[in-house]
């Protein structure tokens, strides 16, 4: 008898770590529309959603960095990810929302379309972005997920917040 109890209570244990392994493997995203294209982010990485505001202009910044606005007491940039991505321009609208992030301990605020949901996905559904020969920089895309109809384009939104180009992130900052 107390062998039977043995061999159950491990495969309980088996059975727990595996459910824990499966459990390591989903991440949940938070996915968005720039035109047709439809992203994911991590979760984590969001503060929270705001209605789209028109921020105060910053002098000789950069095209993509609409400028900033006051959120609480901090001052927070708001990057244009449609500009930033070199996507063709649109007109603000009412689904047009800031998604505020933070990013090695900085506020910033991406402007995209619209947001969509929130999505938890396994590991298996996430297949490695393509390789591309362009200059374009495609390295803070991290995947492609297909849920359904739907086709996930996967950023490290870290990654692309604190590229050199961006200017928004001290380089001694990124590294740690």
């Amino acid at each position: 008898m107390d062998m039977q109890h043995e061999g159950s209570h491990i495969a309980r244990q088996t059975s727990d770590r595996a459910a824990a392994a499966a459990a390591a493997k989903k991440a949940e995203f938070l996915t968005f529309r720039l035109g047709a294209e439809e992203y994911g982010i991590d979760i984590l990485r969001v503060q929270e959603i705001r209605s789209y505001e028109e921020p105060t202009r910053i002098a000789n910044a950069p095209a993509f960095i609409k400028g900033v606005v006051n959120l609480r007491g901090v001052i927070v940039p708001v990057v244009d990810l449609r500009t930033k991505l070199g996507c063709e321009k649109v007109e603000y609208n009412g689904f047009t929302v800031v998604i505020v992030l933070n990013v090695h301990g900085r506020v910033v605020g991406a402007v995209v379309d619209s947001v969509s949901d929130v999505l938890e996905l396994s590991s298996e559904l996430i297949k490695p972005a393509p390789e591309m020969n362009t200059t374009v920089d495609t390295s803070f895309i991290t995947g492609i997920a297909s849920v359904g109809e739907r086709m996930l384009i996967l950023m490290d939104i870290e990654a692309l917040m604190s590229s050199a180009d961006m200017g928004l992130m001290d380089t001694s900052q990124s590294l740690q």
